[in-house]
């Protein structure tokens, strides 16, 4: 570094701000007022640049001033250099304090699960320095389209690495009404009514599996885009809907659904932390790990206990 750059005696910055501002608003009145401090300030300030200078900045004209020639030239230098001030400062900034993660997840589990978990983490003592944006549709994580996903399936993606974030049990759920009729009907009670569903009959063909039923589609079922909504539907009455526990927990607890069956069964499909396999960037992992442990950790058992 050359210290002579450093020692080297310039117009404190704030003075040549002022210029800047003078210049913008045509008169000292003007600038006085659009920065708080007086007329007197604005006129020691600009002189004080003038005779480090050696030349005139401003020509008074009426009520305003207006740049010299010189001066149009040195104020549109400053103004370069402050540019590139905030452009190196904005840069450090953004890598020390808002390190951007953007995080893909569906509907369904952001608003069942993530968000009243990423709630709790940034009221707490030690929040992670991330900015989060996160969308709710299917981004392609190898094309960059965001740094990581929570996706629900198997936790095979082609080209992507996953690791199992929170896996779950399945039990029943339906209408007060409905659930009064069923009782203990069984298997085939419960087929006597629309069975209602999200992506697929995964869940379904699990649970009637382990009652030795043998589940095929049929046309009376309801499929629906997101989980949250076979919720609702199951709360208005459409048909019988499988909680996914313990992702559906809370709901539960809110709502008027009735457990028709108090024995559970593991889902085949989970939800997986899905990312590129090439994936290295200290925010990315930093989350990761918080997701791992702070939402993982006490979920994975109540998922594989749910009963």
């Amino acid at each position: 570094m050359n210290l002579k750059h450093i020692q080297k005696a310039r117009p404190p910055l704030a003075n040549l701000e002022t210029v800047c501002l003078v210049a913008q608003a045509g008169s000292f009145s003007a600038a006085a007022a659009a920065s708080g401090i007086t007329h007197g300030a604005i006129s020691r300030r600009i002189a004080a640049v003038e005779n480090w200078l050696g030349v005139p900045l401003f020509e008074r004209h009426g009520r305003g001033v207006m740049l010299t020639p010189d001066g149009q030239r040195f104020v549109g230098q400053v103004i370069q250099a402050f540019d590139i001030i905030d452009g190196a400062a904005d840069q450090w900034r953004t890598r020390q304090s808002a390190r951007l993660v953007r995080l893909s997840v569906v509907p369904s589990f952001a608003q069942l699960w993530l968000f009243k978990r990423l709630a709790s983490l940034e009221a707490g003592p030690n929040p992670p320095k991330i900015q989060l944006d996160v969308g709710s549709r299917n981004a392609d994580i190898s094309g960059g389209e965001a740094d990581l996903a929570i996706r629900y399936g198997r936790g095979h993606w082609p080209g992507l690495h996953a690791e199992l974030l929170l896996p779950e049990m399945l039990t029943p759920v339906a209408h007060p009404d409905i659930a009064a009729k069923l009782k203990a009907s069984g298997p085939d009670g419960i087929l006597a009514h629309p069975l209602l569903h999200d992506s697929d009959l995964t869940g379904w063909r699990s649970w009637f599996h382990d009652r030795d039923v043998s589940l095929k589609g049929r046309a009376h079922d309801r499929r629906f885009e997101d989980y949250t909504l076979v919720l609702s539907a199951a709360e208005s009455g459409l048909g019988i809907a499988l909680a996914r526990l313990p992702l559906a927990s809370a709901w539960l607890q809110q709502s008027k659904l009735v457990r028709l069956d108090r024995r559970t069964v593991a889902n085949p499909l989970a939800n997986y932390i899905v990312t590129a396999k090439q994936e290295r960037r200290p925010e990315v992992l930093e989350l990761i790990q918080w997701l791992r442990e702070g939402i993982g950790a006490k979920a994975r058992r109540q998922g594989m206990s749910a009963g």
